[in-house]
């Protein structure tokens, strides 16, 4: 099972997964995944926000809580994920920076700078 797994089941489909699979579900659920998941959707913020709280707790409260306390509905969110920065990559390879003092770098230079940075990155073939 996948965290997304219980997830779901918390939202939409109400299932206890660990009264079916109760060693299986143990060792599955991360609550750090299925709390950031959760925080996602504005109705769950505050449970999720007392679950970090309460982080101490066993897992399978931690879901049991979830599952009794958030209404069921189709809930729909999409994952933030990092963006990567080619030129960000180019300042840290030039300066031999690391990526707090590239992102500072990259504040300052100017698209003809990191163009020339580029050029004399190049390597022939």
């Amino acid at each position: 099972m996948t965290p997304f797994d219980f997830v779901n089941s918390i939202s939409y489909n109400k299932k206890n997964l660990f009264n079916e699979e109760p060693e299986q579900s143990q060792k599955d659920y991360a609550p750090y995944i299925v709390n950031k998941a959760l925080t996602l959707y504005p109705d769950c913020l505050f449970y999720a926000n007392e679950m970090n709280r309460l982080h101490h707790l066993d897992p399978k409260l931690q879901f049991e809580y979830y599952l009794n306390s958030i209404r069921p509905m189709k809930r729909y969110a999409k994952w933030v994920k990092r963006v990567d920065d080619e030129n960000l990559e180019i300042v840290k390879q030039y300066y031999g920076y690391s990526n707090k003092k590239a992102k500072q770098a990259l504040s300052i230079l100017s698209k003809s700078q990191i163009n020339i940075i580029k050029q004399r990155l190049q390597k022939g073939g």
